[in-house]
């Protein structure tokens, strides 16, 4: 008998964890977006733009496995009451310097600098939300249930970074950013408040003694003797790193498509939709099989999209591009998200999930600062088109580094 696509819906915690996961990453999706308009408007730089991204990596990384051995060894939700609760504050903080009478008390400079810092404090506290996340989705459901989970738990994602660009670029038209930055705040608390509804979790991992380098050596360790887990998440991180042309959609709109904040929210949004109609889709579909070529050939797709963007001077043919990016993007999403569920013990979680947020989840900000430096470098269609065309080169190498890799079926 097929399972049910909603099999995992049944467990009543699973639900509150996606409604947080929901609340947190549409907070999180809107107000990146925020900073993107805000500080390109006050620079007109894209070079502004990749330092927002090196800014947040920064501590993202250099955090991450440090992170990770904290998660392992503490209770996941009171971390990531700890963190959502500094989260609040440093939206607040941002929120702040939007106000148009508090900001004209400050150099542009000024307020720069200031948002460069609350992003990278915001950098300190991802580190430790993306692993306790990561974690506290293994403790919720069973084995039996990790895979449909996986699937929901990436779509609810997608939902949240369909649905936060868009609002956030219409926003910016209706009420200004600095309205929209109070909707961003009133998200995070709402994030919060399903945290709440979350029991306690025991603790896998019970090596008090263990000492730090121990511990972060051990999780290295797991990661790179297990190849399907490093293969996974190493391409990836290449593909999203030089794929990063979402980080100069507000070049795009503003300089070259010029339509405006109505049009950066739904080129913003067009991968997002993309990957959300993907990730549904997934749920009704077993994406495990042959899983291996399905990767490569998703990422390949992927690269293809954002050479077709970098190129395109029409705004239709630009959303297509970006959605089709998202579709592509959401099966290798999926795939990665089941590899890591199913491939990691209870007790390997939080640092396994940091050293995926090093290759995969900061690569996200890299790209970011890839693309503004190659994008000063060599201009930013050729910066955008470049991306695309090293997306390729890495999906081909893969591919005839590690043949096993490309016959790799999942086991539940």
């Amino acid at each position: 008998m097929k399972p049910s696509p909603y099999s995992s819906l049944k467990i009543k915690e699973f639900r509150w964890f996606l409604a947080m996961r929901l609340a947190v990453v549409l907070a999180w999706s809107m107000q990146f977006v925020l900073v993107e308009w805000e500080v390109y408007r006050l620079t007109k730089d894209p070079w502004s733009l990749g330092l927002i991204g090196l800014m947040e990596v920064i501590p993202a990384i250099g955090l991450a496995l440090f992170a990770g051995h904290i998660v392992d060894q503490n209770e996941k939700r009171k971390i990531l009451i700890l963190c959502y609760s500094a989260m609040t504050f440093i939206c607040l903080a941002l929120t702040a310097l939007t106000h148009p009478d508090i900001a004209q008390n400050f150099t542009t400079q000024g307020i720069l600098y200031g948002i460069y810092t609350l992003v990278f404090l915001g950098g300190m506290a991802r580190a430790f939300i993306i692993p306790s996340v990561f974690s506290l989705l293994g403790l919720i459901v069973p084995n039996s249930e990790k895979p449909n989970a996986a699937a929901w738990s990436s779509s609810t994602w997608q939902i949240s970074a369909t649905v936060g660009p868009a609002l956030a670029g219409f926003m910016i038209g209706w009420i200004g950013v600095y309205g929209a930055m109070w909707v961003v705040v009133l998200f995070v608390v709402l994030g919060i408040s399903a945290l709440f509804q979350l029991s306690v979790k025991h603790i896998a991992n019970q090596k008090k003694s263990e000492s730090i380098f121990d511990s972060l050596k051990e999780g290295l360790h797991f990661v790179f003797q297990n190849k399907t887990i490093l293969n996974a998440i190493s391409l990836d991180m290449f593909a999203v790193l030089f794929g990063g042309a979402v980080a100069l959609i507000p070049v795009f709109a503003q300089d070259i498509l010029k339509v405006g904040s109505e049009g950066f929210g739904i080129l913003r949004a067009a991968p997002a939709v993309g990957g959300l109609i993907t990730m549904l889709v997934a749920t009704h579909f077993d994406l495990n099989h042959r899983a291996g070529k399905k990767l490569l050939w998703a990422v390949f797709g992927f690269g293809i999209c954002i050479i077709v963007f970098g190129i395109s001077t029409h705004f239709w043919i630009s959303v297509l591009a970006l959605f089709l990016s998202g579709v592509t993007d959401g099966i290798s999403v999926v795939i990665r998200s089941t590899i890591l569920q199913l491939y990691t013990p209870d007790t390997m979680r939080g640092r396994v999930s940091s050293v995926n947020s090093i290759f995969v989840g900061s690569s996200n900000e890299l790209g970011a600062f890839e693309s503004g430096l190659t994008s000063r470098l060599m201009g930013t269609v050729n910066a955008v088109v470049f991306g695309g065309i090293m997306t390729l080169v890495v999906v081909g190498s893969t591919a005839v580094i590690s043949p096993k890799f490309r016959e790799l079926d999942i086991k539940k």
